[in-house]
């Protein structure tokens, strides 16, 4: 909901602004509030930057899932970017921070110096072509010719440029067998070349939420400081007991989350279409004792791989609170946005528990493996 502010500003200042907002092509509005929000994001920046805490940047940042998991680590967020308007919205809603927009314009020299880079980069195809051919026209080889024109590849040149001691990337786990594994090859290839021992694995989040949610994990040590000889496991905790669909669900529903009978009927007779085709495709009755299904961003269409069995009515889908429960997203996180964005929000972002389990593992290991006075690395809370 907007609300109405009225300034009184010096004739010199309104002039400036008037001036601005013709060369930019911004409203007056658009203006003043891209100033306000500059001055806010410049304030916490400065005040985590001078923080005792280990410092990291959020990109991709999407609703702040992973910010999240490293603030819980004992962390300090210098820096985000997230380029969809709407997950900005949710990110300043709950962080009082506007994560700055596109990545590929962003130069990596601006942005703030930290310890850890963290990244749920999205997975673009790879284009990769052989090195002798590269080098018979004189082209570049390496990280930068392999990755270039992928969202990888700014991840690649803000490493390159800023050098954190370690780093965290979140993807698909279906990452690893793109292109018969060539993709992920050039993934492990680049981030080697760029002085980091690699480690990954593919992980489910129903250890730690009421859902089956694979993804690959890729943690990175910068060799400089800590050897090429370092080790790292992916050695989480799972909750105890372990959480099923009854404990994510809301007591009071609003009818509009269930499925008219127009949808459950189209959905039955797709099901049982593809059944007979022997496909096992269709809508999924998540157990309420089990794990629901992944997840996905097109959940706001029509909510059919997570439904919940109703008595004596049709069923229903998630609410866009029970989709936050899913995704270990706590209850105090803010929803400033519809229930569509709000679906395909959730659905893009991550378990936050499982994340924050491994950003402490990251921070542990990096205390007791740290090598040298000169690159000490302040300790988590």
């Amino acid at each position: 909901m907007a609300k109405q502010l009225h300034l009184r500003i010096d004739e010199d200042v309104y002039n400036a602004l008037t001036e601005y907002s013709d060369k930019t092509g911004q409203s007056l509005q658009e203006c003043v509030s891209g100033a306000v929000i500059q001055m806010i994001n410049k304030n916490k920046h400065d005040e985590a930057a001078n923080s005792d805490s280990f410092k990291f940047i959020d990109l991709f940042a999407g609703i702040g899932g992973m910010r999240i998991a490293f603030e819980n680590a004992g962390g300090k967020c210098v820096y985000s970017n997230e380029w969809n308007k709407y997950s900005q919205q949710t990110y300043f809603a709950n962080f009082g921070e506007m994560p700055e927009g596109d990545i590929t314009q962003v130069n990596a020299e601006d942005i703030p110096d930290h310890d850890i880079l963290v990244a749920g980069f999205p997975c673009q195809p790879f284009s990769i072509a052989g090195v002798s051919k590269k080098l018979s026209l004189g082209r570049a080889t390496g990280f930068e010719d392999k990755t270039q024109g992928t969202l990888f590849f700014d991840v690649c040149r803000i490493i390159k440029a800023k050098r954190p001691k370690a780093f965290m990337l979140e993807n698909v786990k279906n990452l690893k067998s793109h292109d018969k594994g060539r993709t992920f090859k050039v993934i492990e290839e680049s981030l080697d070349e760029l002085g980091y021992k690699v480690f990954s694995e593919v992980i489910d989040g129903q250890n730690y939420v009421p859902q089956h949610r694979e993804r690959i994990i890729i943690v990175g040590f910068d060799k400089e400081i800590f050897g090429s000889d370092i080790s790292f496991s992916f050695d989480i905790t799972p909750v105890e007991p372990k959480p099923v669909m009854r404990d994510i669900l809301e007591k009071d529903v609003d009818t509009k989350y269930t499925l008219s009978d127009k949808l459950w009927i189209y959905l039955q007779n797709y099901a049982a279409k593809h059944k007979a085709a022997g496909n096992g495709f269709g809508y999924g009755i998540a157990p309420l004792d089990g794990v629901s299904r992944t997840l996905s961003a097109r959940y706001y269409k029509d909510g059919s791989e997570i439904l919940i069995e109703q008595d004596g009515i049709n069923p229903r889908r998630l609410t866009p609170r029970e989709c936050a429960r899913l995704q270990g997203f706590p209850d105090s996180f803010k929803i400033p946005v519809s229930d569509t964005q709000a679906y395909r929000q959730f659905g893009n972002s991550v378990v936050v528990p499982l994340m924050s389990d491994i950003a402490k593992l990251i921070v542990l290991k990096m205390e007791t493996e740290k090598k040298t006075d000169r690159n000490s690395f302040p300790e988590a809370m």
